[in-house]
């Protein structure tokens, strides 16, 4: 099956390299079915709806980005998605890409979870955490000093 991609143009995908979101994605309901793409050149990835090619967030790995970064899934979530074993997950961070790069943000307070055998995906928003939509993916050098 071809589709046309944001980024990566008009792609041949395979039928079992389709992520379902029953619940879609927060403003984005509709759309229930997304691929993963590697954003080439980067450690960036491109979560792709394969039904509207204008849907397209950019991801990457929240743990790269802050290696102290950690959650619990709700039993709801893990029931919702089918997950077994953490080695099922795959976990992401949307970004806001803004200009300059440097201003790009991660929204670290609601990560996308995929079951990766079962092919299914949630973007999870999690409670009582510290961690922000907003968060700064590249932290300014000190200027100066000792």
């Amino acid at each position: 099956m071809n589709i046309q991609t944001k980024f990566h143009g008009q792609i041949t995908i395979k039928e079992e390299d389709i992520i379902a979101f029953p619940s879609g994605i927060p403003g984005f309901l509709e759309e229930k079915e997304f691929l993963i793409l590697p954003l080439e050149g980067t450690e960036l990835y491109v979560l792709q709806s394969t039904n509207t090619n204008e849907v397209a967030f950019i991801l990457a790995d929240p743990f790269t980005l802050l290696p102290q970064y950690e959650f619990d899934l709700t039993e709801e979530v893990l029931e919702k998605l089918d997950i077994k074993s953490d080695k099922d997950i795959a976990a992401f961070t949307i970004l806001t890409v803004r200009e300059p790069f440097e201003e790009t943000t991660a929204n670290l307070q609601a990560p996308v979870i995929i079951n990766q055998k079962k092919r299914a995906g949630k973007q999870v928003i999690l409670a009582n955490t510290s961690f922000l939509t907003k968060h700064k993916i590249i932290t300014p050098q000190k200027q100066g000093g000792k």
